[in-house]
């Protein structure tokens, strides 16, 4: 088989990693790849959002699977263009897509199919949710409706910033037409988790748990960023929890859109918190995570490749239980100085053949680009430095053995990845 990944962060390159391991693939091509997955598949100089020049690649290339890594191109309907063609596509159609690309439709659903969320309001007069903050009291959640790069999320303490958050969105209009409509949530505590599943609307098979580290620096301080580390599994997860996450997340939502006339093939990521309460939904992904997928896919033994097909062909049932390494594993992400701000690109990056020869160790790349037999940084997030170990403190010392090993001018990292799971 011919198999095209899209996309070009550490999820992809992980993707393109575990997707080359199947007896089933033949060749593997990313579209557009970094420095790193060009050493493990063919790069073509495609962007991620480009459907016209990706469905003319595939048809040409007579690709026989395509894997979609971003939420962008799937909101904007890639798989409706490639199904529309006779092209395999993993991943949901943009009407399925809408449970990332809109919190407000996500929400909604949620709300009518009694799925466990935090109680919620909608709006799009300044004024009115202002007002509404006030009686309601904070701490609260401000998001914006649309897609915003994960930074359309503001967790506000006192009532000054939630309307400041409020102002920045429907005002200011920060994110554009992702703004035009806000909600306004209570906010949870507890621990958080990451379930990923793989489901073809029919059958869903469940991914191992996860916990990511969000914030920017140890012990959860500074701002939120697209993830800065990981672990698997997530201990807080017990297979009592799990089931009961499934039952009341992931079989109501999959239901739920059944019933509103909605086929879900592909990747449902659920981002739950652990209330005293019991486990409640903070937000949808219809992609697989980053950088969960950094530490779900070096722990999953089955062949990705069979499991995405039966998806795709609405298959699933025919499928056996999925395979995994006890072991656990965690990703500890190096991140180029002033992520998730500003940030210099095109630093050189030392050490990576002494770090990936400490065993049981990988080194995905996310911001990274080959120029000549040097690889430069070319993002925020730059490599998500992985390792299995007997146990979690293993798991975590052979991660960040290799990221001794590792460096480039302004290189960031946590120090704390995984602590929480001792």
């Amino acid at each position: 088989m011919k198999i095209l990944v899209i996309g070009s962060g550490g999820r992809e390159h992980a993707l393109v990693w575990k997707i080359k391991q199947s007896k089933l693939c033949d060749k593997v091509f990313c579209a557009p790849g970094n420095g790193g997955i060009a050493l493990d598949a063919e790069c073509i100089d495609i962007k991620a959002e480009d459907i016209p020049r990706l469905l003319e690649f595939a048809k040409k290339e007579k690709i026989d699977l395509t894997v979609v890594g971003p939420e962008v191109p799937l909101s904007a309907g890639i798989v409706d263009e490639f199904e529309k063609n006779k092209l395999k596509v993993f991943g949901p159609n943009k009407q399925a897509a809408q449970m990332e690309g809109s919190k407000v439709f996500s929400k909604q659903l949620m709300a009518k199919y009694k799925v466990p969320t935090a109680a919620f309001k909608v709006f799009d007069n300044a004024d009115e949710a202002k007002k509404y903050i006030r009686a309601r009291g904070v701490p609260c959640v401000v998001k914006a409706d649309g897609l915003a790069a994960g930074k359309g999320v503001v967790v506000a303490k006192t009532v000054g910033e939630a309307e400041k958050a409020v102002d920045l969105m429907l005002t200011q209009k920060a994110f554009g037409d992702a703004g035009n409509r806000i909600i306004v949530e209570d906010c949870l505590e507890g621990q958080e988790a990451s379930i990923l599943v793989i489901t073809d609307s029919k059958e869903v098979i469940a991914l191992a748990s996860a916990q990511d580290h969000k914030r920017v620096f140890d012990n959860d301080q500074g701002p939120n960023t697209g993830g800065m580390g990981v672990y698997s599994p997530a201990p807080v997860v017990t297979r009592e929890l799990l089931k009961e996450i499934l039952d009341k997340v992931v079989y109501r939502t999959i239901d739920g859109l059944v019933k509103e006339g909605i086929t879900y093939k592909g990747v449902l990521y659920a981002g739950i918190i652990i209330t005293k309460n019991g486990p409640m939904t903070l937000e949808f992904n219809v992609r697989f995570g980053d950088p969960e997928t950094q530490a779900i896919l070096p722990r999953l033994k089955s062949d990705l490749v069979e499991v995405m097909l039966a998806a795709t062909e609405a298959k699933l049932s025919r499928l056996r239980a999925l395979e995994w390494d006890e072991r656990p594993c965690v990703c500890v992400v190096c991140a180029s100085k002033g992520y998730p701000g500003e940030y210099k690109k095109g630093k050189e990056i030392f050490g990576l053949d002494e770090a990936a020869k400490i065993k049981d160790v990988v080194v995905f790349h996310a911001g990274t680009k080959k120029q000549g037999d040097k690889i430069l940084t070319s993002g925020g997030r730059v490599l998500g430095v992985t390792a299995l170990g007997a146990t979690i403190k293993d798991a975590i010392n052979n991660a960040y053995q290799a990221v001794g090993k590792i460096s480039f001018d302004g290189m960031h990292y946590r120090k704390d990845i995984g602590k929480r799971a001792l």
